[in-house]
């Protein structure tokens, strides 16, 4: 999946969602960065994280946010600035499977919702390790979407979506392959847990309401589905909220890990 303009506003609006907020504070909390670190955020999307990163590591440390998508790389680089840290944090385009750092550049890393992305996650991770100093930490968030619960009028139609949705990255299950890919790259994983998402309502604060327009956006044409089945599923979410039946739950994964 690509993230012009209108699916990277889209996806910074979810990533403003308190349920994110939350998801990147568990990953700070597992990273323990300290000031005067320098650390490599991949996949840094719309640059919340890197902000927040800035702020830990003080105007003493550096942080270096990667990503393949220049509307992305946009929306980052204006947090950046209005954020105040332009001095301490800078937002490169690059590809995380060819990352142009020297080796043992950086003190730790992080990726949240990115390796799943990857045509070729192994080389990812091999890179990450080069990059870091021996010591080095990473932390590394993905979702598998078989944890998807999302209560439907039509459960039929609402699974066909989800499946089609699969279609939007190489693999909807990474995590559960991710520990042996980490011990591959030369990693020794020392931490894995789950990261969950549960709304029971449907609004703009929470994630699922911002990722559903998404999915809606996505999903026609995938799986067979019409533009006129993904709106009739949208417009489902609407009325069990009015019901008071909505139920939306997703299990992320956080793994922590470090270089020898």
């Amino acid at each position: 999946m690509l993230y012009d303009g209108e699916a990277a506003a889209r996806l910074e609006r979810a990533y403003a969602t308190t349920d994110v907020i939350v998801q990147r504070e568990e990953l700070r909390r597992s990273l323990r960065a300290s000031a005067g670190e320098s650390i490599l955020d991949v996949g840094s999307g719309p640059g919340f994280l890197a902000c927040e990163l800035a702020q830990e590591v003080g105007a003493s440390g550096r942080v270096v946010g990667v990503d393949i998508s220049s509307a992305m790389n946009s929306l980052a680089s204006r947090r950046v600035a209005a954020c105040g840290f332009g001095d301490r944090a800078e937002i490169l385009e690059g590809d995380a499977t060819a990352l142009l750092f020297a080796d043992a550049t950086f003190d730790a890393a992080v990726s949240m919702q990115v390796i799943e992305y990857l045509a070729e996650p192994d080389a990812a991770l091999h890179q990450l390790a080069r990059v870091l100093r021996p010591g080095g930490r990473i932390v590394i968030i993905d979702t598998d979407w078989d944890s998807l619960v999302w209560e439907a009028t039509d459960r039929r139609r609402a699974a066909r979506i989800a499946a089609a949705w699969d279609e939007h990255l190489p693999d909807p299950y990474l995590p559960r392959s991710l520990a042996p890919r980490l011990g591959a790259a030369g990693f020794e994983v020392s931490e894995v847990r789950i990261v969950p998402i549960l709304n029971t309502a449907y609004d703009a604060t929470t994630f699922s309401y911002n990722i559903a327009a998404l999915i809606a956006a996505f999903v026609p044409g995938h799986g067979g589905i019409s533009e006129d089945e993904a709106s009739q599923w949208l417009n489902d979410l609407a009325e069990l909220q009015q019901q008071g039946r909505y139920f939306f739950s997703v299990n992320r994964y956080l793994f922590t890990a470090s270089r020898p």
